[in-house]
């Protein structure tokens, strides 16, 4: 048997109508209650521990400083050039 008029179908059936919400259920007069899982807590602890954290590692920065202010700061060409190749891959999504 062949069904060609689906939408009449669907009217017989009631399908698609939206149903009212029944009166019956029981009304609550507490207050509503959020509870944070200790996951939860431990990302909140978490971003606020990287948000308290400096932008710039002085330390870091005054060494690479001295050593580029004394001559001795050298980059190797090779390790340049894997980690230059290796974001690239990353930014084509090859790898």
């Amino acid at each position: 048997m062949r069904i060609d008029a689906i939408s009449q179908i669907q009217q017989v059936y009631g399908v698609g109508k939206p149903k009212k919400a029944s009166g019956t259920g029981k009304v609550s007069s507490g207050r509503d209650a959020v509870e944070i899982s200790s996951i939860g807590k431990d990302i909140q602890t978490l971003k606020a521990a990287v948000k308290s954290a400096p932008d710039i590692r002085e330390g870091k920065v005054a060494e690479l400083k001295k050593q580029i202010e004394a001559g001795t700061y050298n980059v190797s060409g090779e390790s340049f050039a894997d980690k230059l190749l290796a974001k690239y891959n990353e930014a084509a999504g090859l790898s």
